[in-house]
Parts: C-alpha cells; structure tokens; sequence
C-alpha cells in the first residue's frame, strides 16, 4: 500500500486544488492520502467527494504551525474530527496570527519598493489564507524576481525582511489540539529544521512527553542515511512512524505524490489500526 500522509492543496499554499490533487494521487498510485493544508481544513470537504468518486481512501489532516523553544516546528494532525469544537477554535485563531503576519510582511515590502504587496498577495491566495508563498509569487508575477526560489534567497526568507516571527502555540498546546480531536500528532519533516542530533532529541522527547505519536520517517525524496537515522530516532523513542511527500505542485520532482521510499519493516505506521478512512 502508498500512503502519502502530507500534502498541500490551494487551502493553503499548494498549486492544485484539493479535488485535483486527489485525481493526481490516485494516478501516483496512492491508496491512503491525507490532505494537511497548513492550519486549515477548509479543503477537506472537496477532496472528500473527489475521494468518494476516486475510490482512493482520504484522512482528514491539517499542519500545525508551532514553536518549540523559540523555533518554528510543524505538527501533522491526522484522522481528526473535522467538526470537533476546540480544533475549530484552534483554526480561527491560527487563522488571525497569520493574517496579523501578512499585514506586516506586507507594509515591510512596501517600505523597501513592493508596491501592492499585500494586495497582489491577497490576489494569489484567492480564498487562502496569505502565506510568504503567495508573497513569492505575487514578486515574480510582478517581475521583482525570476523565481519564488529568488523572492525567498533574497526577500522572504529566514533572517530576511518578510521574515516575520509569529507567536505560534508551543508544540505542547498543538498536540492537546490534535489529541481533543481524536486524531495522531506526527513531527513533520524532522530534518528541515536543521536541528542537531542533541536538539532533534530533546524535541522528540518532549514531543512524546506531550502525547505526540509519531515521526515523519520519510518527507518527499531523500537519501538513504536520512531514512535509516530516522527510523533509529522512530524506535528509540518509541513512536509511530508515517510518511509524505510534502507535495505542493507538480513542479517540484521531489515532492511528487507517493513517490518516495518504503518505512523499514520494524516500524508501526501511524495508520496500521485505522479500520477505515474518514
């Protein structure tokens, strides 16, 4: 079986909307797909009767945006109810941090020669709500920058001026969201974060302290000693293993749907319980 458990529809910051996304999977050959649109569930439904007519098994999911000690850390929330009261709350308050943030990259764009930048931003989240991607793209589709790539190197991101700090919930109040929601709380792309050995172990030791469950094993295409050290972390610390592409539009090769190695044998996925899909 393909389980891809993290994917990104136009809910968020993705390029596909979530019905299209789930015809693209089931052609990827992916029979357990959860759509984790970065705090939000807004494109669940869509791509709950795409799956219906797919035949393809969806979970319901979102990526928590969290901090943990100060750093940013993303959490997965998978098999939640999507109607569950203090999930929503959550939402609508992720939702509120963001927009203050859009607001503010924006006037900082503007200050340095942006003109329009919330705006055009606005334009290309269209129903999203705004991220730094669709500031990236709203700078190429007005010829500031060849590429979202270029809009990131020199404008968007870490240490750069639309590079704005959020007052995220800490790790621990994310996964009593997620766990109030009756769903699995996985550590997304553990590698990402540039962590070292000594820190990536703290947090997953207070992750699980917290009631987190589980660990993204595999995260799009990477190399074999990143799937072996993190299966070595998986087991040591007792945890559930899951895994994803991280995928946000066709263009990026490495984050294709479903394609990406297989969990090592000895681990128990995050799904291997679940008698059905929601």
């Amino acid at each position: 079986m393909i389980a891809d458990l993290h994917t990104h529809s136009t809910a968020s910051d993705g390029i596909l909307r979530p019905s299209e996304l789930v015809s693209r999977a089931k052609l990827h050959g992916v029979d357990l797909l959860a759509l984790t649109d970065h705090d939000t569930l807004a494109g669940f439904a869509e791509a709950q009767v795409a799956a219906a007519s797919e035949g393809i098994r969806l979970v319901s999911g979102l990526e928590l945006s969290t901090l943990w000690h100060g750093r940013s850390i993303h959490i997965v929330g998978l098999n939640v109810d999507v109607a569950n009261p203090q999930l929503l709350a959550a939402i609508a308050s992720q939702a509120s941090v963001r927009q203050k943030r859009a607001v503010i990259i924006g006037e900082r764009l503007e200050k340095a020669g942006f003109k329009g930048a919330y705006e055009g931003a606005k334009a290309c989240a269209g129903e999203a709500e705004i991220g730094r991607p669709h500031f990236g793209h709203f700078m190429v589709e007005a010829g500031y920058v060849k590429s979202i790539d270029q809009a990131f190197k020199r404008y968007l991101g870490a240490g750069k001026i639309g590079d704005v700090k959020q007052d995220w919930p800490e790790v621990s109040q994310a996964v009593g969201w997620i766990k109030a929601a009756g769903g699995r709380a996985v550590v997304a792309h553990p590698v990402k974060y540039k962590l070292t050995r000594t820190k990536l172990r703290e947090l997953l030791k207070d992750f699980k302290s917290y009631g987190g469950d589980a660990i993204e094993v595999i995260s799009g295409l990477q190399t074999p000693n990143i799937t072996r050290d993190l299966t070595l972390l998986c087991k040591q610390f007792e945890l559930m293993a899951s895994c994803g592409s991280d995928f946000h539009t066709p263009a990026a090769g490495w984050q294709a749907l479903g394609s990406f190695g297989k969990l090592a044998p000895e681990l128990t996925p995050v799904w291997h319980d679940w008698a059905q899909a929601s």
